[in-house]
């Protein structure tokens, strides 16, 4: 780490705090430079990337979490789940994204990923979000989707 006050690049850490719910590390740093000597912090976060989206005709995106919370709310209107949900369902989705270890992935992943979210926090949602999401064409596709998420449980 260079001095901020002479540009030396030999300093040396003092003290390191965990801060920010143990999200940051505080570091106290010295300068070793002759004459220097100041004293500065620095804090230091993990840079996770979320991978980028290959849309279905081929585009590369960059994941843009807005876009996926304001799909999410639009399924969810008016249905009884609170944003603290929403939320934890957003961060569970882009936890799964970081793990596949991946630079890019499909855009289904993403949307199969929501709807697995959107099934565990409100089954009328999760209808809404398939509906667009698998471009059903008329109430028998809508029949058949309910009739499947009657039969089948929950995954956790």
């Amino acid at each position: 780490m260079h001095c901020p006050f002479c540009g030396a690049n030999d300093t040396k850490v003092i003290d390191s705090r965990l801060v920010a719910e143990g999200d940051q590390v505080r570091r106290r740093r010295e300068c070793l430079a002759s004459g220097c000597g100041e004293r500065f912090t620095t804090f230091e976060t993990a840079e996770l990337v979320l991978p980028r989206l290959i849309k279905s005709d081929g585009s590369r995106q960059p994941f843009d979490e807005d876009k996926l919370r304001a799909g999410m709310q639009r399924a969810l209107e008016k249905r009884p789940v609170s944003v603290e949900r929403l939320e934890a369902a957003l961060v569970h989705i882009k936890h799964k994204l970081r793990a596949t270890g991946e630079r890019e992935v499909k855009s289904l992943v993403v949307g199969e990923l929501v709807m697995g979210e959107l099934q565990k926090l409100d089954e009328v949602a999760y209808i809404r979000f398939a509906s667009v999401y698998r471009r059903f064409q008329d109430l028998n596709e809508f029949r058949e989707e309910i009739d499947r998420l009657a039969r089948e449980p929950i995954k956790e």
